[in-house]
């Protein structure tokens, strides 16, 4: 990283696990799965994953990002291995849980049972090997410049973060799996592309250039993100009443609490932050803080998100 204030960006791993006991303690007695913590840390990185390859497609023509080129690649293996890594462990879990056994006690007879026999082990199988295309082809192009095609990575990055919402509850509903395909895809485009940001961009020039172009698609992730949450949260609670009567409904209420303030803050930081970085008259660090800021408090919103979808 450029700078020391680069790894406060690493505060987004505990912040997504105070989210993750939020969600714990809110929905008691509906306790979420023990595996939910490690869904939130798969969920940061896949989206940044996500949005570094967004980069690097927007770099193609143009204006390139700074980290265009090998530093750019570096970064995508690391983060691409480190998410397959996160994603062997989530698939060992959910093959213990639903075997109702601790992780030590899962043989390999029981795994493959799951991946068999299971949708949800089939599932999880098809989103470590979307995990493994997007690292293999992300080591593949950091040595082979001529194969560095960020849609190459931004594919099966994509299937893989949309894998698990759209075949959940609401892929019993009319249009439900594109809803849920949407809220997740809107979800991990707004903070991955703003982490990626924050990884790569170097100079009061770079950030004039990518941020406003950054809050522009924002904005349309947070409209779509909304909408597709109000309307997943109403069909999956069918009434009012269930907000307060549910661990579900007590973590959605928790989730959009946390929504509504980070729009007040995008808000603020849009008449505030990216107009100045527009102006060049914000530097880099400043600009480089902010953005650490509202990733570290965009986790938050992530671990509350891995208990709701392990929450009864």
């Amino acid at each position: 990283m450029g700078t020391a204030r680069q790894w406060w960006l690493l505060f987004a791993v505990p912040t997504s696990l105070v989210g993750v006991a939020g969600g714990w303690a809110l929905a008691r007695p509906e306790d979420p799965t023990p595996s939910s913590a490690v869904r939130a840390l798969c969920l940061i990185l896949g989206s940044v994953v996500l949005g570094l390859a967004v980069l690097g497609w927007w770099g193609r023509t143009g204006s390139r990002p700074p980290t265009h080129g090998a530093g750019l690649w570096r970064l995508l293996t690391a983060l691409a291995g480190s998410w397959m890594a996160a994603e062997a462990v989530l698939f060992a879990m959910t093959a213990a849980e639903a075997d109702v056994l601790p992780l030590s006690g899962l043989t390999v007879g029981r795994f493959g049972a799951y991946v068999t026999d299971i949708s949800a082990g089939r599932i999880d199988l098809a989103v470590f090997a979307c995990t493994a295309a997007a690292t293999g082809w992300s080591l593949f192009a950091f040595r082979h410049p001529g194969a560095r095609l960020p849609v190459a990575v931004a594919v099966p990055a994509t299937f893989a973060l949309v894998a698990r919402p759209v075949t959940g509850h609401m892929s019993q509903q009319v249009l439900g799996s594109a809803l849920d395909a949407v809220h997740a895809l809107a979800a991990a485009t707004w903070f991955g592309l703003l982490a990626a940001l924050a990884l790569t961009l170097r100079s009061r020039g770079d950030w004039s250039t990518w941020l406003p172009r950054y809050s522009n698609v924002a904005v349309w992730c947070v409209c779509l993100l909304t909408v597709t949450g109000v309307v997943d949260a109403a069909v999956r609670l069918g009434g009012p009443d269930a907000l307060l009567d549910t661990g579900y409904g007590r973590v959605v209420i928790a989730k959009a609490v946390v929504l509504a303030a980070l729009l007040a803050l995008g808000w603020w930081w849009r008449r505030t932050w990216v107009s100045r970085a527009a102006a060049h008259r914000m530097s880099a660090d400043d600009s480089l803080q902010r953005a650490a800021l509202e990733v570290v408090a965009m986790a938050i919103a992530f671990g509350l998100a891995a208990a709701l979808a392990t929450t009864a």
